[in-house]
């Protein structure tokens, strides 16, 4: 996801009282779903397979019931294996399905619910720029349950299918396969996507309005990449969205394998500058504009298709896993395709708004808050790329890579947590990388250097002295200088940084002109260095 409009949005607040019990996992959704032009009631159905973790005699899901505003789903009627009563509370977004017998360990069963309502959230109905009527889910962070029922965390992966009925003149977008198209009486249309492979509900979509369809290419001869775009965009829309077809081989050569069956670029009513939903992913309906000026949000959100959707976080507190690696991957794409100096300057003001973020708000990067989309903040993002590019730069190419692609072949398909990062690091460098992770994402802070230097020339000595000014425990890293004389180009010394202040002694033939702290851009800080005369 990108974080466009934060700012605007910034205010919500998404308490997670009431989140599903954590005795079932969820096997597979099937979600079928009736949309109309004459109001914003939907009518839904969910067929929800699951399997008890634990002996109970009680299950639940997510879904908002009506308040007094009445824009909620109201439950219909609720079947399955010993379901014997539903509790909804109104204004909670809890569903509470008694069982008349209690299940055993391992059990599997499907329950159907059937609801109908007026969405206040996570389905967007609304009009386009172009004043035409559309419908997109907007799932992110937890508000798929103001429209669908469901187990809203993301660790709970699951295959997911939805079947769309609406009036003829909308075109149907989802994940996964496209299975179904069929025409209906009083012009009507049914249309089936499915998903086999698990997703968590956060990249769980559909989007319905008036498209237009172009096929952009096919990647390994497998994998068809899409643009979806309102008809009044076409052209531009087609050209700027034809890059993913460029921007996929790259993570498929260096990351690993693509693990869905399409990539579709749509444009949409979303909130953000991008929601990477699973091989569909939604982008702001202002990202098309002809001059191909999304590259670099298309490859945030692609990356999220390997980072994100595919290797997920445990948590929310861990959404740097996402976020970061989205990030981090945007700069490297970008290096690799327009130089370094590119990424030095995307790196640079990454660096500037970490450092600013941090000063108004000390927080670490794994933060467990409750309130999810705060989390959209320069830790997840810029700060967590720059953990990866300081690993990048700590252990070398070769090994950050290896480790890249083995974090993505061990979680693809499953959940990690920070933990789980650094011990592939640590297996794939033979180091120890504890308080790396400690001090850079579950420390409130960033380091502050005052750095001062002199040089006595009769013994040809130069004294760098550094102080760390932020608050907490020292930090602990490497730090290159570059060192200018008369001669012009710079000597490149590196120092062990480690305690709050210390005084290191080099031999120098002569005065420099100027030291620079970290002129390679490898470190995340701040620093004033002064010469001391």
């Amino acid at each position: 996801m990108t974080r466009y409009l934060l700012l605007i949005f910034c205010f919500f607040t998404f308490s997670v009282a009431g989140q599903s019990q954590s005795n079932i996992d969820v096997l597979h959704y099937k979600f079928t779903i009736e949309l109309n032009d004459d109001n914003d009631t939907i009518y839904g159905r969910a067929d929800i397979t699951v399997k008890f973790l634990e002996s109970s005699n009680r299950l639940e899901f997510n879904l908002v019931q009506p308040d007094k505003k009445g824009k909620a789903m109201s439950i219909v009627n609720i079947i399955g294996p010993n379901a014997k009563n539903a509790l909804a509370d109104p204004g909670l977004r809890l569903c509470q399905i008694d069982l008349s017998k209690k299940t055993a360990v391992n059990d599997t069963a499907t329950y159907t619910i059937i609801y109908k309502g007026i969405p206040e959230d996570g389905l967007i109905i609304s009009k386009n720029k172009y004043g035409k009527r559309t419908f997109f889910a907007d799932n992110w962070p937890d508000r798929g349950h103001n429209w669908i029922p469901c187990k809203e965390d993301p660790a709970d992966k699951a295959s997911v299918e939805f079947i769309v009925t609406a009036p003829q003149h909308y075109q149907v977008i989802s994940n996964g396969i496209q299975i179904e198209e069929t025409n209906l009486v009083d012009n009507k249309k049914r249309t089936h996507w499915r998903e086999d492979v698990p997703i968590s509900t956060k990249v769980m979509v559909i989007g319905v309005a008036d498209f237009a369809v172009n096929l952009s290419g096919t990647i390994n001869d497998c994998i068809p990449v899409y643009s979806w775009v309102y008809p009044e965009d076409r052209d531009k829309g087609f050209y700027d969205y034809a890059q993913a077809a460029e921007i996929l081989p790259w993570f498929i050569k260096n990351v690993g394998p693509y693990a869905y069956k399409k990539l579709a670029n749509v444009q949409s009513k979303t909130r953000f500058g991008g929601l990477e939903n699973a091989n569909t992913i939604f982008y702001s309906e202002h990202s098309v504009n002809g001059n191909r000026q999304s590259e670099s949000l298309m490859v945030h959100e692609i990356a999220h298709q390997w980072f994100g959707n595919y290797a997920t976080e445990k948590s929310f507190a861990h959404l740097w896993l996402s976020e970061g690696f989205a990030t981090s991957m945007t700069i490297l794409y970008m290096e690799n395709k327009y130089g370094k100096d590119t990424a030095i300057a995307m790196l640079k003001e990454d660096r500037d708004q970490v450092i600013d973020f941090g000063k108004r708000n000390a927080l670490p990067v794994v933060n467990n808050t409750k309130d999810f989309m705060t989390l959209l903040n320069a830790n997840s993002y810029q700060k967590g790329g720059w953990v990866l590019h300081m690993l990048r730069r700590e252990l070398g190419d070769s090994i950050f890579w290896k480790s890249i692609q083995l974090y993505y072949s061990t979680y693809g398909g499953s959940v990690a947590d920070t933990d789980d990062l650094r011990k592939v690091f640590e297996k794939v460098s033979g180091k120890d990388l504890k308080q790396f992770f400690q001090q850079w994402l579950f420390t409130a802070a960033n380091p502050n250097l005052k750095i001062n230097w002199n040089y006595n020339a009769s013994s040809k000595k130069l004294n760098i002295t550094t102080e760390q000014l932020q608050k907490g425990e020292a930090f602990q890293f490497p730090l290159e200088f570059g060192i200018y004389t008369e001669k012009g180009k710079p000597s490149l010394q590196k120092i062990a940084i480690s305690k709050k202040s210390e005084t290191f002694t080099l031999t120098l033939v002569t005065k420099p002109e100027s030291i620079v702290a970290d002129p390679n851009i490898s470190l995340l800080f701040e620093a004033t260095v002064s010469e001391i005369k």
